[in-house]
């Protein structure tokens, strides 16, 4: 079982333990995170090869990018908001590949609260 994160550093500097790389087979793209307010920051993954690479900054060209409250999303990925009801009253902001966007519940699923 994946164990709750206390803040967002710690969530990306972790996401190797969350990472399914069979979810991601035949996934190739960039994700990026702004995250606001404090212990917010952007960060990046690259997925390709059934891999991920995580960077803090921003990407040149991200596929997909996410917006939202720092402790929001930590309370996200471990499991005490739901993403698409985050979404849905714009908690969370997402831009760029719907369908991409998609996908990463495949690859990098919420923590099961």
């Amino acid at each position: 079982m994946v164990e709750p994160v206390s803040s967002c550093t710690e969530y990306f500097d972790k996401i190797e333990d969350r990472f399914v790389a069979d979810g991601a087979k035949g996934v190739s793209a960039t994700y990026m995170w702004e995250l606001t307010g404090d212990g917010g920051g952007t960060w990046c993954a690259k997925i390709a090869d059934g891999g991920i690479t995580v960077t803090q900054g921003p990407a040149e060209k991200p596929d997909v990018t996410y917006t939202m409250e720092a402790s929001a999303y930590v309370k996200m990925v471990n499991g005490e908001i739901n993403g698409t009801k985050a979404v849905m009253t714009r908690v969370l902001k997402v831009t760029g590949s719907i369908l991409k966007a998609k996908k990463m519940n495949k690859f990098l699923p919420p923590r099961k609260a």
